[in-house]
């Protein structure tokens, strides 16, 4: 894998999309997901032995990744989820969650590669 620039920081590229690639890459780069990742597939996938939920497991972690990845862009999202949390007026706790969330979407948006 190579690396690719994002926001100034250098972050490593979005894996191959598949369960095996994303735990290599979260292993190998957001190491704090791990026992979460593995908590979750062990739970929903191999200890039931439904592949049903894939699809969404593969989404969710897909964009956890994609935050984890870029720490900068990581520290922005959970600023803004803090900040909002602490934040008396609703109208501006509100636009800070719908900022964090789009940032989430954004980086989910990656492709295997990019």
């Amino acid at each position: 894998m190579t690396t690719a620039s994002i926001t100034g920081a250098t972050v490593p590229p979005m894996p191959e999309k598949t369960p095996k690639a994303l735990r290599a890459a979260i292993a190998q780069h957001a190491p704090k997901l791990l026992v979460d990742f593995e908590r979750h597939w062990r739970r929903d996938i191999m200890d039931t032995y439904d592949l049903a939920p894939v699809p969404a497991f593969m989404a969710r972690w897909w964009g956890e990744y994609a935050l984890a990845r870029n720490p900068s862009l990581e520290a922005e999202v959970h600023r803004l989820e803090d900040d909002a949390a602490q934040e008396p007026d609703y109208a501006r706790a509100k636009a800070m969650i719908e900022e964090a969330g789009r940032l989430r979407r954004e980086a989910a948006k990656a492709e295997p590669g990019q």
